[in-house]
């Protein structure tokens, strides 16, 4: 082995894996049986979090960047001239047990371009899983990507060896894909979704029937959204979400703000800002739909198509609707208390049950962890320390980031400084 080789196409290709961020593997329950190697059960994967607050991480890597396709967006494009490498299968293989037995890994993420074909690239992503598991013996945590275009057998196979399988639909609507990838279809991004679907369903359904029946991509499968390469609004994102999350029952939607990587006029100039916030906003979003019960017309609409830069979603949507506020913590349902900005789904629950045995005041709310200094806009509890003022919206903004901290916070300092003015001409 080219030991030298082997490392300068470690270090091509690692760099080029770094523009896809769907890899967590939460939800793979894996278990090593025996004297395999790895140990996927609980753990997340590529610098993501458990919920003991460890930190994992995974050899991310391409097998190689050679692509047939001509993308605007992408660093791998054909017509890029950069520097080229491609893996062999059984690279990759000896990487990843060199690099877990090393304790540098707990997994594997293995993603491609597309050379020759759909079915030739997807067929060595699948080699790759199927000698680790077969011939390794490694129980670590491997998510594969799922090329578009690629045969429903392939999608089979690669989903008995993978934990996860993931593949990226790259640009929100059909119109953006159209004018950036106009070699791609979108059909061929949502065929090997509802295969992996289909199967996943039918697994579990055989499951409970034959005991032996293997696991099939137990960590369900992802996809990634580039946002900022073209004009879509927040709303026009969110709702391509919302679909997946529905019609493929995805595990998770990646978002990930454009990195201009090109000159070409139909896309941001190389220089311009990565939209970080943008990505960060529409994290929130997608958090508050999947685990708050907000519905996309709540947050986003015609009047109102893309997500406030200077306040969270669930804050702007409160200051949108102050006519249901504010909210008596002490009798309020399980929904209504978690609109509440300020709170999140562990001081709902905490609430509710701590209600059950007293009337609770701000003393007892700071305790569970709420936070007041936001949240004390939009609610009442068994206190006379708290007078609600007659405040409008702008007013309680105003209030409320002059309090907060925010990485972002040089985004809007501009609007910070109007609001500073306007309440100095406020009285109380």
């Amino acid at each position: 082995m080219n030991f030298d080789r082997i490392k300068e196409k470690l270090n091509i290709l690692a760099d080029a894996a770094k523009y896809d961020v769907s890899c967590s593997s939460s939800g793979s329950k894996r278990q090593n049986k025996g004297k395999g190697l790895g140990d996927s059960s609980g753990m997340g994967i590529c610098h993501s979090y458990t919920e003991d607050g460890r930190c994992v991480s995974l050899l991310k890597i391409l097998l190689t960047n050679h692509c047939i396709f001509d993308c605007a967006y992408c660093i791998t494009r054909k017509s890029n001239d950069i520097q080229r490498a491609a893996f062999k299968v059984q690279e990759v293989v000896d990487l990843t047990i060199n690099f877990y037995r090393r304790n540098y890994i707990e997994g594997l993420f293995l993603s491609s371009g597309i050379f020759k074909s759909p079915d030739t690239t997807m067929e060595r992503l699948v080699q790759v899983a199927k000698k680790l598991r077969l011939e390794e013996n490694f129980n670590g945590y491997i998510h594969l990507k799922s090329i578009p275009g690629a045969s429903d057998e392939l999608m089979h196979e690669a989903g008995l060896y993978a934990d996860r399988l993931s593949v990226n639909i790259e640009i929100p609507t059909r119109e953006g894909l159209k004018l950036l990838a106009p070699d791609k279809d979108r059909k061929d991004f949502l065929q090997p979704m509802k295969k992996v679907k289909d199967e996943i369903i039918r697994h579990k359904s055989e499951k409970k029937i034959i005991k032996s029946t293997p696991k099939f991509a137990p960590a369900g499968q992802s996809t990634q959204m580039i946002v900022g390469a073209t004009n879509e609004t927040d709303a026009q994102v969110m709702y391509t979400a919302a679909y997946f999350y529905k019609k493929y029952q995805m595990k998770r939607v990646y978002y990930s703000g454009y990195i201009p990587v090109s000159y070409d006029p139909r896309l941001p100039s190389i220089g311009t800002d990565v939209p970080l916030l943008r990505e960060n906003r529409l994290y929130q979003a997608d958090w508050l739909m999947r685990f708050y019960g907000f519905s996309i017309e709540e947050l986003l609409n015609k009047e109102h198509p893309n997500l406030d830069s200077d306040v969270d979603p669930k804050l702007g949507w409160a200051l949108r609707n102050l006519h249901l506020f504010p909210v008596d913590v002490n009798k309020a349902d399980k929904q209504m208390l978690a609109r509440i900005p300020g709170l999140g789904m562990k001081s709902v629950y905490k609430i509710l049950g701590a209600r059950k045995y007293r009337n609770l005041n701000w003393e007892h709310l700071k305790k569970i962890g709420v936070a007041l200094n936001r949240a004390k806009y939009f609610m009442v509890c068994n206190s006379k320390d708290w007078e609600k003022k007659d405040l409008s919206a702008m007013n309680i903004k105003s209030l409320i980031l002059q309090n907060s901290s925010s990485k972002f916070r040089n985004t809007y300092n501009n609007q910070l400084n109007l609001f500073d003015k306007q309440d100095a001409l406020i009285q109380y």
